[in-house]
Order: C-alpha cells, then sequence, then structure tokens
C-alpha cells in the first residue's frame, strides 16, 4: 500500500474527526511537508478534504471517492479473499481484467470510479463519468458448462439487489437478464464475458462485469438514455461508493458458493418485474411479442408466443410493451 494509500485509509478510519498534520507525520513515517504534499494530491484526485489551522485534516461529509482502503475495510473478514486493483479511471474493468485473466486467481477484482470505454451487452457503450458510479469486474473460475453462463450474471443481479438494499433506502427489482431498476429507472448493469474450453465444453474463466449508477450527474444523464436510467441515491452519502462494492462483493461471493446449484433462482424470481408482463422478445432485427409466464431454475425467461408455443430464453433481451400494443389474444 502507498503512503497515499495509507493516508486516505487514516482519515477515512478517523470518522469525520481531525488528524493533526503532526500525528498524521508520525504514522506514516514522513515529514510534515509530504503529508501535506500527498494531502493537495489527494485533493487533485477528487478527495474533499478539510484543512484547519491548529486542528488538522479531515475527510468532509459528502466524502464519497472509491478507494482500495474504503473497500478493503468496509469487506471486513472477507477482505483477504479478493485481490483487488482499484482505479479513478479505466477504459472498461471488463476489458483490463479479461487481458489478465490466464495470471490472476479466481475473485480477482478490478474497481474504478470511471470508465472512458465503458460496455453493455450487444455491443452497446455503458455510460461511465466520474464521481458517480461504480464500476466493478471480477474474476470466476466455475465449475459450469458454457450453456450455463447465465447463472453468473442472475447470481450478481440478486447481489446487487442486496447490497442495494443494505446501503440505501431504494427498493431494487430486476428486469432478466441483466437490469436491476429503481423506480422505473435502470440503475444497474451487468455484462458476463468468459473464455471457453473447446475440449470440455466448459469455462476456463468468466469476468462478471457490472456497473452502478449511485448517484446522477451534476447535469444529468445524456438524453439518449435519459428516459431510462436512473440512480440509487439522490443525495450524496459518505462512503456510499466503497460500501456499495464491497456490499456486492460480499453478496456475490456467498450466492457463488453454490452457483451449480443456483439455490438464488427463487429469490431471483421473486424480485423480478417481469413475471406476467406483456414483453418484446428481440430477435436479430425482429421484436416478437410474447407473454411471460415464469423463470425456472435454470434462470431462464419462459414465454410464450402469440401462437402459443413457449420457449425458454437463456439469453437475449426484452422490452416491455406499452399498454396500447398489448393484444386480446394473451388475455
Amino acid at each position: 500500500m502507498t503512503t497515499k494509500q495509507k493516508l486516505v485509509d487514516l482519515l477515512e478510519s478517523a470518522e469525520g474527526e481531525f488528524f493533526s498534520g503532526n500525528r498524521l507525520a508520525e504514522k506514516l513515517g514522513i515529514t510534515r511537508a509530504a503529508v501535506w504534499k500527498n494531502i493537495r494530491q489527494l485533493k487533485g484526485e477528487g478527495y474533499k478534504i478539510e484543512a484547519v489551522t491548529n486542528r488538522g485534516y479531515r475527510l468532509e461529509k459528502e466524502h464519497d471517492v472509491v478507494s482500495e482502503a474504503g473497500i478493503r475495510r468496509a469487506l471486513g473478514e472477507l477482505a483477504d479473499v479478493f485481490t483487488l486493483e482499484v482505479h479513478d479511471v479505466v477504459t472498461s474493468t471488463n476489458t483490463v481484467l479479461k487481458e489478465k485473466a490466464d495470471s490472476l486467481p479466481e475473485w480477482a477484482a478490478v474497481i474504478s470510479g470511471s470508465q472512458t470505454a465503458g460496455r453493455g451487452r450487444i455491443g452497446r457503450s455503458f455510460y461511465s463519468p466520474s464521481d458517480t458510479g461504480i464500476y466493478l469486474s471480477v474474476l470466476l473460475r466455475p465449475s459450469l458448462p458454457a450453456a450455463e453462463a447465465v447463472r453468473i450474471t442472475t447470481a450478481a443481479a440478486v447481489a446487487a439487489c442486496r447490497a442495494i438494499e443494505e446501503c440505501s433506502e431504494a427498493v431494487p427489482k430486476i428486469k432478466w437478464v441483466n437490469d436491476v431498476f429503481v423506480d422505473g429507472k435502470k440503475v444497474c448493469g451487468i455484462l458476463t464475458e468468459g473464455s471457453l474450453n473447446m475440449e470440455t465444453g466448459g469455462l476456463d474463466w468468466a469476468v462478471m462485469g457490472i456497473g452502478m449508477n449511485v448517484y446522477e450527474p451534476e447535469d444529468g444523464f445524456p438524453e439518449e438514455i435519459r428516459q431510462v436510467a436512473g440512480a440509487i441515491e439522490q443525495q450524496r452519502k459518505k462512503n456510499l461508493r466503497n460500501l456499495l462494492a464491497a456490499s456486492f462483493l460480499r453478496q456475490f461471493y456467498g450466492i457463488c458458493s453454490c452457483l451449480p446449484a443456483a439455490a438464488f433462482a427463487e429469490e431471483y424470481r421473486k424480485r423480478s418485474f417481469l413475471l406476467g408482463k406483456d414483453v418484446l422478445v428481440l430477435k436479430g432485427e425482429t421484436a416478437v411479442p410474447a407473454r411471460v409466464l415464469e423463470i425456472d431454475d435454470d434462470c431462464r425467461l419462459v414465454v410464450r408466443y402469440e401462437n402459443d408455443l413457449q420457449e425458454a430464453l437463456s439469453s437475449g433481451e426484452v422490452s416491455i410493451r406499452l399498454e396500447e400494443n398489448r393484444k386480446e389474444s394473451f388475455e
């Protein structure tokens, strides 16, 4: 851990109390001038640090900067499970982790406060501005056939809901297969990618990436996503992004301990807001009307089309149909 990271750890552990320059210098084994130099660097990185003559330094109440120290503290007894790599900005946490996947242990995680090339499903971009969200990817080596990789995505959706509930007053719901909504707006997207073992048909590794809109950007979301994108919180809260990241990692780790059995499927069903809804199943350039019947134990979306044929979808995308577009044949 660098001196700067140790300084952040000390300030965050102070719970709003002032740390004098002398005390910080003593604990870090550096001069007061070096303390001030590191404080200036942290301010430049977005840390809101209050400096008061004869009292010292402390983090302001609205401080919420993504840091390894903050995440590790919130992980508690699971801190040693994860190999953490924390950044202010990356191209994409999935991209960074995939490039290193062959040389890293399971439960390595890349976490960032922003992305310049965040990616969603079907080649879409994922809006990832600085200072408002948390972007996180985890490396898994699951004992799963590739055809069951959807369990990783659905497990992550359940873990995200639990984390949001643990850290906020928001009530999250799941839109199959990989989105989490709050108050009718998307606050979280999940993208799972993997390396296929051609001999076994299983996965050599999988990288699960998740992006959470913790706060709405100061200027609002871009026009093209403004109608669908939302945020978990309306007001900034101290250390919330670190707490959300750690809570998600803890929940995801626990769920994945029994991933092949999909023991979380019932919870996934209960959290879904698609059951019984009329949807459009997107197949290439075609949108096919259907009604959602259930989510089965393999986390597949079971739908019935207008011709009464049923299908269990293990991947793909659906959108909710507007009331005026629904047809009598489904009643």
